[in-house]
């Protein structure tokens, strides 16, 4: 499984053109969201009525800046009525913990997996 490497969010490629695969290193800003996860998820809405999302947090992540977590924030109302599935693979635990207390807000499916289950992750976002 390739990667392109754009500062510290990244593109995890070989997925179909339906999902946006993304990993987050060390600190992820506001104009990784902008440069990487905005354009990915506007590439996938041209062709697609819904986004699958799948978003691996590793185990070389530090953090996201505010305005990074505000773009989250906004991406996630923004196409709302978009998302179909996301799944999130991170063993940080206050994400974990984020994530279960607020997962009954995210539109579509959702599901937290750690990161030693990434092929489980993969394989929930492409299934049907």
């Amino acid at each position: 499984m390739g990667t392109t490497p754009n500062k510290m969010l990244e593109q995890i490629q070989d997925f179909p053109s339906s999902v946006v695969a993304v990993r987050a290193n060390c600190t992820v800003t506001k104009e990784d969201y902008g440069a990487v996860l905005f354009p990915l998820i506007d590439q996938v809405l041209k062709d697609h009525d819904k986004v699958r999302f799948l978003y691996h947090v590793g185990p070389d992540f530090k953090g996201f800046t505010a305005g990074a977590m505000w773009d989250d924030a906004k991406a996630g109302f923004k196409h709302i009525k978009h998302w179909e599935k996301a799944a999130l693979v991170t063993d940080v635990g206050w994400l974990q913990k984020t994530s279960h207390v607020l997962g009954f807000m995210q539109p579509g499916k959702f599901k937290i997996y750690p990161n030693s289950d990434m092929q489980a992750a993969k394989d929930w976002i492409l299934a049907d």
